[in-house]
């Protein structure tokens, strides 16, 4: 296990390693806070662009479900008759230029692999940027966008929203509670009280709106061969999965039947084909996330097809939100 994946482990399983981190974790909370007292504030300004924008984000670190709920968002505001666009920072993306008009054929080694994912199912632009305000107004320049949606966004304060949509892990939520470096948190979890919906990926408690997420079926990563649920129930797989809790996706495979030899690796994992190589014939069975880059990769490659199912209440509190943001 690398001295990151330690780390990471023990935000939710207490040890030694927590209690010597606290003092570091005093201190990035100190900063945080003081930088977002500073927006308040004024004195660091918060930028406008002429459209709403809706924020996706959550206040740990790791994958709590936000790409899922952004193609969601993205597939039900058309459905409403917005055309939404969706900016994302392009994490792990080594493009030489910002920002970037993400399609179906871009490469998740210039863009990251999130954005690709987005782009392949929401049916909207999407611009990648580390820099988000000026993602917001090169995808308000080129299409005719009338809503933003900012993916990871809540800790980018430089964007002004309208709409905060906060994502928890109903499996880990919160970990120990620590920020970082002792804990998961980036920002404390009071932070959620100004979040205007809350929308938790499983159990979720009073205050909350519940999402699933949905298995459809296994698909090739080389031309997208559909196979049903039950198609490798009872047998032995390898499962790979490159993503912020690895374990979630481990335990739907188990759900189906499936037997994996489980291979978790950090999030954001850059493939290479040998990591695919186990020296037998089994099936490899990834996420969508992994399956992006490792579409030139040959073998027994499936990923595993999901979709968000957002509570019906989240829908309409969501609806009733973005009334008020007109009136406004």
């Amino acid at each position: 296990m690398s001295l990151l994946n330690r780390l990471a482990d023990s935000w939710y399983r207490p040890g030694t390693v927590t209690w010597l981190l606290l003092p570091f974790s005093g201190l990035y909370c100190l900063l945080v806070g003081i930088r977002r007292q500073l927006y308040r504030v004024s004195i660091l300004r918060r930028q406008h662009v002429p459209a709403p924008v809706i924020v996706v984000g959550n206040i740990t670190v790791g994958g709590s479900g936000k790409t899922p709920l952004v193609i969601w968002l993205a597939l039900h505001l058309r459905s409403l008759g917005y055309r939404p666009g969706v900016v994302t920072r392009g994490y792990g993306g080594r493009s030489k230029s910002w920002p970037r008009l993400v399609t179906t054929d871009t490469g998740p080694a210039d863009v990251g692999d999130e954005p690709v994912l987005i782009a392949r199912h929401a049916g909207c632009p999407v611009m990648a940027d580390p820099d988000r305000v000026r993602a917001a107004r090169a995808l308000l320049a080129q299409h005719q966008c009338d809503l933003i949606l900012s993916d990871d966004g809540l800790q980018h304060y430089r964007l002004a929203r309208d709409i905060e949509i906060a994502v928890i892990d109903g499996e880990r939520r919160f970990g120990n509670g620590f920020c970082l470096p002792a804990g998961p948190l980036r920002e404390p979890i009071s932070r959620l009280k100004r979040a205007d919906l809350t929308v938790t990926l499983g159990a979720a408690r009073p205050g909350e709106y519940r999402m699933d997420l949905t298995e459809t079926g296994y698909r090739a990563v080389e031309g997208g061969a559909l196979k049903p649920l039950d198609a490798f129930r009872g047998q032995s797989v390898h499962a790979v999965a490159g993503i912020g809790n690895p374990g979630r996706f481990f335990a739907h495979l188990r759900k189906l039947g499936v037997q994996p030899i489980e291979h978790p690796l950090p999030d954001h994992h850059e493939y290479r084909e040998a990591d695919l190589r186990f020296g037998d014939n089994l099936p490899v069975i990834m996420t969508e996330k992994d399956a992006v880059k490792c579409s030139s990769f040959s073998g027994p490659l499936w990923y595993l097809a999901v979709e968000s199912k957002p509570d019906v209440d989240f829908a309409s509190a969501l609806s009733a939100r973005l009334k008020e943001v007109k009136r406004g």
